[in-house]
């Protein structure tokens, strides 16, 4: 086992105590250090002991259901890996899960060998994704070279000065390069506030990062409806 792996401590959210307990002794033969929570509640009480690096979610939970605690969960902590279970196969609520937070969905039956091949695949992005962010807050960008700290986006020898918040926004984007970066959080992090107004302005400051982004044809500033936006680099 690698020391990647000994790392990874994991909140197992699940109901059923028997899959469960399952999930609990597989992860641990494979050397993940897991916490089996049987409801929503007691999984955010362990939660906010600390110490997780990835949670695996059960949606339909008593107490309080798998889309509330990883929303609660995310308001705390935007970047750890989440992986939803679920028996449901609705296009909703895979839509609604990834509106909160999830990294990928496990729909019931699954083998162990496919949670074991989501969890890695997880893992390694979220990995890949902290590597994007070089030291001293700058950003490759496919060609661009972002600088948050001098707010300055460079495309070989053409630079544009950006404001704080066109900077503090792109540093969200770039910090989930490839991924959704979700609206609501968004705006709580830069506005403090997800009111309409705040939308409206956030839209504005997307279209001049999209015209500024446009030199490199490898790179891309998507909206995903009813979610939020993403930054795609095809390099």
């Amino acid at each position: 086992m690698n020391k990647g792996v000994e790392k990874v401590k994991v909140l197992l959210a699940e109901d059923d105590k028997n899959l469960g307990s399952v999930l609990k002794s597989y992860l641990e033969v494979k050397g993940y250090e897991t916490t089996l929570c049987i409801n929503g509640q007691e999984a955010y009480n362990a939660y906010e002991k600390g110490g997780y690096s990835f949670c695996i979610v059960d949606v339909m939970m008593p107490v309080k259901d798998g889309f509330t605690l990883v929303k609660e969960i995310r308001e705390k902590d935007k970047s750890i890996p989440v992986l939803f279970l679920t028996a449901k196969s609705m296009q909703e609520d895979k839509l609604k899960g990834f509106s909160v937070g999830a990294d990928d969905y496990l729909t019931k039956p699954f083998s162990m060998e496919e949670l074991l091949v989501r969890m890695q695949a997880i893992l390694r992005r979220s990995s890949e994704k902290k590597a994007g962010e070089i030291k001293n807050n700058v950003f490759k960008i496919g060609e661009y070279i972002f600088d948050f700290n001098r707010q300055l986006l460079k495309f070989t020898d053409k630079e544009q000065k950006l404001t704080s918040k066109e900077a503090a926004l792109l540093r969200l984007l770039a910090m989930n390069l490839n991924e959704v970066l979700d609206r609501s959080y968004a705006l709580k992090e830069i506005w403090n506030d997800d009111s309409y107004f705040n939308a409206r302005s956030m839209d504005v400051y997307i279209t001049k990062l999209r015209k500024f982004l446009k030199l490199d044809p490898n790179v891309e500033l998507i909206n995903v409806h009813g979610i939020g936006f993403k930054l795609v680099t095809n390099t």
